[in-house]
This record gives structure tokens, sequence and C-alpha cells, in this order.
């Protein structure tokens, strides 16, 4: 009988303090959860970087950096009508040269027949004129991949916590000890 009550009060202490500490272990979480969604939102960056895929500049635009839309837009304007210049040139440079093989009259041949560019001219130009597309078409496909990035580690960024406690605190100090010869020194100082 002494067995049975040992057990008895022995599982209903075991039993309550099961059912307070899942109280209080609820009560925390919830608090937890709420402080985070205040402040962290893990699906900004994933926002920022689907917007720049879809429209250059939009990450941007969406983490609310709007004087970056403007860089992104110019830099890949600058890329496309860079390759369409040289795409277009190399088109001129070789059909001036397939027109000379040929032998028709091509737009860099005078009437009287003085030739301009040489055929190797030609050559050359096309194979330059081909690098710089192909680098051309390289920028844009590197500036559209780095303004996604970019949008990207900046909602990341935008939700770091710097408070005053984070700071660093530069100051130069001279030394004492040579008032002949100063010396200046450089520390920095951080806490968090």
């Amino acid at each position: 009988m002494n067995i049975r009550i040992i057990i008895f009060v022995f599982f209903s202490l075991f039993l309550s303090q099961n059912i307070f500490a899942q109280k209080d272990f609820i009560a925390v979480k919830a608090k937890q959860l709420q402080l985070t969604s205040d402040k962290y939102n893990p699906l900004s960056p994933s926002k920022a970087s689907f917007y720049s895929a879809i429209f250059p500049g939009g990450g941007q635009i969406y983490n609310g950096k709007y004087w970056k839309a403007p860089i992104v837009w110019a830099a890949m304007g600058a890329s496309v009508y860079f390759y369409i210049d040289n795409s277009n040139e190399y088109d001129r440079y070789r059909t001036a040269f397939k027109l000379r093989k040929q032998g028709l009259q091509d737009e860099f041949t005078k009437d009287d027949g003085t030739v301009l560019i040489s055929e190797a001219g030609l050559e050359s130009a096309q194979k330059t004129l081909r690098k710089n597309r192909d680098l051309s078409l390289l920028t844009g496909v590197l500036l559209y991949i780095l303004q996604i990035v970019e949008a990207s580690v900046n909602a990341h960024l935008l939700q770091f916590d710097t408070d005053d406690s984070l700071s660093v605190k530069p100051v130069i100090t001279a030394d004492p000890l040579f008032i002949d010869a100063p010396k200046v020194g450089l520390t920095l100082k951080y806490s968090f």
C-alpha cells in the first residue's frame, strides 16, 4: 500500500511538472515567433531576386533602393546597344567579304574599282567585331546575374540588426614617449 502511494505521488508530481513545462514552452515559442516575424522576413531576399529576374531593376525597387534601378537599366541598355551595334557592323563587313569573294562590288569598293579595305582588313574587322559582339553579350549576361545577386544580398542586409551597440570607433593616438618626432597610431575599437 505504501508503494502505491509513493508511485501515485511520484506520477502526479512528474505529470504536473510536464504540464507546466509544456505551457511555458508554448508561451515562449509564441513570443519568439511574434518577435521574429516583425524583424525578419525570410521570403524578402527571394522576392527581390524574383523581381530582378523578371524585370531588371525590379528587385532594387522592391528593396526601396529606387536610385539603383536607373543604374541597372543604363548598364543593361549599354550592353544591349553595343551588342546590336557590333552585330550590325559584323554583318556589314561579312556581307562585303562575301561579295568580294564572289567578284561583285561591295560597299568598300568605289565605282572606279579602288578598294578601300583589303580582304585581309575585312577578315580582321570581322574577327574583331565578332569578339566585341560576344563580349557585349557576356557582359550583358553577367550584369543581369549581378543585379539579381545584388538585389538578394541587399534584401538580406536590410534585415541585418544595426543598433548603436554595434559600432566601430577609430581613434588617433599620439605616442607620448617621442615628443621630438611624434608618432601617430590608429586604433579601432569595436563593441557588440
